[in-house]
């Protein structure tokens, strides 16, 4: 009889330590821990052969290297960004789709347009920021202007008299500008062009008086004498112009813009996807030709990790949603 209850506990051990064994094993090969076992895809919300498009494709190229697996850039333009992103957005939550896109997608959207078909802070799952893109105050290298107070001491004189390119309403340099009238307390009037090289013509060739635009867009016309640069619209003097000082430092602090690019994944992802994540994004940003790509479109390489982009996206949308409701600013 001893021996039968020996031999049953020995038989019930073996079943727990199978069963523990089996659990483990299962444990180890989820899905999550074997991540990614195929290729992942980007999905950038704006055509080929921009600056979010070649920072997408760099970043990819080095996790790609790194995760051993195809990362593929999908361009998926339209709708101010909202075609691209609701694509991500609807995707299944495996870490096989991500988003890179600039804070566009992530806050002005989400502050400007009252019927957006999502809630970033509740649909998006925060990787990190990578870069940063500094707007620069330009006017024509001819102009009277020598700097930004002389022209919001024109503005405040003569109200709605200088003229400033956008990119529409509700645009990055639209908001800028909102951001100066309400800082110097001016009033200024916008002038929506298609886009940068149309705004950048229309400032050369004496159509507007100023112009709000990437420094990468505006850095070579001021590098060939062509435009002033007077301020840029940010927190930090911008490597491509090291001697043009920021509107902070021109007692403007309320008229800081930060425009900035990031990564994101859908929502209701698995944490340890997450996770991997943001370890083989801050690790592929620390390669010096991968920070050398992202200088080269005019941006400065960061990482800034999940909890910090989603408070910088929480913090945005308010600053933006109050920006609008008193700049009257109105996106469908």
């Amino acid at each position: 009889m001893k021996h039968l209850v020996r031999a049953s506990l020995s038989s019930a051990a073996l079943a727990i330590l199978a069963s523990a064994s089996s659990l483990s094993f299962a444990q180890a090969t989820s899905p999550s821990d074997a991540w990614p076992q195929r290729a992942v895809r980007i999905v950038v919300p704006f055509p080929p052969g921009g600056g979010t498009d070649a920072v997408a494709r760099a970043l990819g190229q080095k996790l790609s290297a790194r995760l051993g697996q195809p990362v593929v850039t999908d361009n998926k333009p339209g709708a101010s960004t909202i075609i691209g992103t609701e694509t991500v957005v609807k995707a299944d939550p495996d870490g096989y789709t991500l988003l890179v896109s600039g804070s566009t997608s992530y806050t002005v959207n989400a502050a400007l347009r009252p019927k957006l078909p999502y809630d970033p802070l509740k649909d998006l799952a925060p990787v990190a920021i990578v870069a940063r893109a500094p707007l620069v105050i330009v006017v024509n290298a001819n102009s009277p202007y020598k700097d930004l107070a002389a022209l919001m001491a024109a503005a405040k004189a003569a109200p709605k008299t200088i003229n400033y390119a956008t990119f529409g309403s509700g645009s990055a340099p639209h908001l800028v500008g909102a951001l100066l009238e309400q800082a110097a307390d001016v009033r200024l009037q916008d002038v929506p062009y298609r886009g940068s090289a149309q705004a950048m013509m229309g400032l050369i060739g004496g159509e507007i008086q100023m112009a709000i635009d990437t420094v990468a867009s505006a850095a070579p016309h001021v590098r060939s004498g062509k435009l002033r640069a007077l301020a840029i619209a940010g927190n930090e003097r911008a490597r491509a112009l090291p001697s043009v000082p920021t509107v902070v430092e021109q007692k403007l602090p309320d008229a800081a813009f930060d425009g900035w690019y990031a990564v994101a994944a859908p929502a209701r992802t698995p944490a340890p996807i997450v996770d991997k994540l943001i370890k083989e994004v801050e690790a592929a940003l620390r390669d010096p030709h991968l920070q050398e790509q992202i200088r080269a479109q005019g941006m400065e390489p960061v990482f800034v990790g999940p909890k910090a982009m989603h408070t910088a996206m929480d913090n945005e949308i308010g600053r933006y949603r109050a920006l609008a409701h008193r700049a009257k600013i109105v996106v469908e």
